[in-house]
């Protein structure tokens, strides 16, 4: 029972200054997943807090809190100290999560709330060294320094730009599921650098910025990729958040890009339509006609999940028409990829969510046909949606020859998705018999766990 002599917690309902509770509680929450924390904060536990129902955090919150504020202890945060409250009813046991989950704007508002919370508290001047120290079957990469200075340079801004294009060359050729956890390191390097540095040149601000963001969406993609979904949406908005505040409409798009790609794949088809057509507005001033056409296709793909086949047909009429515009100086260099393969592939997935296997697999195989060998993931990733899409059209066995080009390539590649396609196929095809298709199930089952 909360006690009727509970004194409200002034100091910490100053701490929260301007900002509401829910805005508040999210910003909790994603300091918590700074430091490996799992807490379910929400308006209602800091209105116990700022009620003095709550004189104490548990540890969990402490180190959260500890966390949001450096040099301050809990009596700078306005707590009593813990053995004062010990054994007198003090209830410091979080509240269960809340039951609804949260949507794309919030997440966006609490990545804004810790990068205000990370510029206007933070006092620290010195940052480890972080490296991506990936070792193993994929190649070596040089440590992302940062120094223990609030000067930032050409040097470091260059390496946060290096550590980009080495995560998505290891990924074309390895797949994210053994990159993620390592990738996070040099992400939180270059927040630090954002935290503790400061620049002579506006054009050097402008490059850490972007660096920044595309980090993030890197990682996201990495968490995508391999199954962590949640990862993957926190990610993405801090992306989106480390663009609305630099400005950089070049990376607000990417980061929609990749939200669209994300609200599709974990079910919420309007949400991923929303992106798509919010990239699309931020990225029209650009000059790029094939940034356009990919986002045409995200929207195209929500489209086909929702049943929408002539809003799908018009989404991927404009894709086909920006990208026959050719590329351009404009074109972002992350979008090495997005060749004339991954415009048959995303255009056989709006098929496949149409339910028109025949005209999926049609596409598919194109998309087989022209991707680079190069992209060794995008090979598996191409044939095992051409798998799928003719075990849906009937086509046994030559979806039967196509998983096993998958499983070909499984020693090299790490992807969840992809193991993900594959054993949806492979669910198709069990009922089907067959030599091809008994030889496909014979070697899938021996397949090692998380290979």
């Amino acid at each position: 029972m909360v006690s009727t002599r509970a004194v409200p917690n002034l100091v910490f309902r100053r701490l929260r200054g301007q900002r509401s509770a829910g805005e508040f509680a999210a910003a909790v929450r994603r300091a918590a997943r700074e430091i490996g924390e799992q807490v379910a904060c929400d308006a209602r536990y800091i209105g116990r807090v700022e009620s003095g129902e709550i004189r104490c955090p548990n540890y969990a919150y402490e180190r959260v809190f500890l966390h949001m504020f450096p040099g301050a202890d809990l009596a700078d945060l306005g707590f009593s100290a813990r053995e004062s409250v010990r054994g007198r009813g003090a209830r410091t046991t979080p509240l269960p999560p809340p039951t609804t989950p949260p949507t794309l704007d919030s997440e966006i508002h609490e990545e804004c709330d810790v990068l205000r919370r990370v510029f206007m508290t933070s006092g620290t001047t010195t940052v480890a060294a972080a490296s991506l120290g990936l070792g193993g079957r994929s190649a070596a990469v040089g440590p992302l320094a940062v120094p223990a200075q609030r000067r930032v340079g050409e040097a470091e801004v260059s390496a946060v730009e290096k550590a980009v294009r080495e995560i998505r060359l290891l990924d074309d050729r390895h797949g994210a599921d053994g990159l993620y956890r390592r990738a996070s390191q040099p992400l939180r390097a270059a927040y630090a650098l954002l935290d503790s540095g400061t620049t002579t040149r506006r054009s050097t601000t402008d490059r850490l910025y972007a660096g920044a963001g595309e980090l993030a969406i890197s990682v996201g993609w990495l968490a995508h990729d391999s199954g962590r979904f949640d990862d993957a949406r926190s990610h993405y908005a801090e992306a989106l958040a480390t663009a609305r505040l630099a400005g950089d409409a070049a990376l607000e798009a990417h980061a929609f890009c990749n939200a669209s790609f994300l609200a599709r794949d974990t079910g919420r088809a309007r949400e991923a339509v929303r992106a798509a057509e919010a990239g699309q507005r931020a990225a029209r001033p650009l000059g790029s006609p094939r940034l356009l056409a990919l986002l045409a296709l995200r929207e195209a793909g929500a489209r086909a999940w929702l049943g929408d086949r002539t809003g799908c047909e018009q989404a991927i009429g404009r894709a086909q028409t920006a990208f026959d515009q050719g590329p351009s100086d404009a074109d972002p260099e992350w979008m090495t990829f997005f060749r004339e393969a991954e415009l048959e592939l995303l255009e056989a997935q709006c098929w496949s969510a149409l339910g028109d296997w025949p005209r999926a697999a049609r596409h598919a195989r194109r998309a087989t046909r022209l991707q680079d060998p190069h992209f060794t993931r995008n090979l598996a990733l191409y044939r095992a949606q051409l798998a799928g899409d003719l075990a849906r059209a009937g086509t046994a066995d030559e979806a039967a020859a196509a998983g096993h080009q998958v499983l070909d390539l499984l020693d090299r590649v790490q992807s969840s998705r992809i193991r993900g396609m594959l054993a949806s196929a492979v669910r198709v095809l069990r009922p089907r018999g067959g030599p091809e298709v008994t030889a496909l199930l014979a070697r899938y089952e021996e397949l090692p766990p998380g290979t």
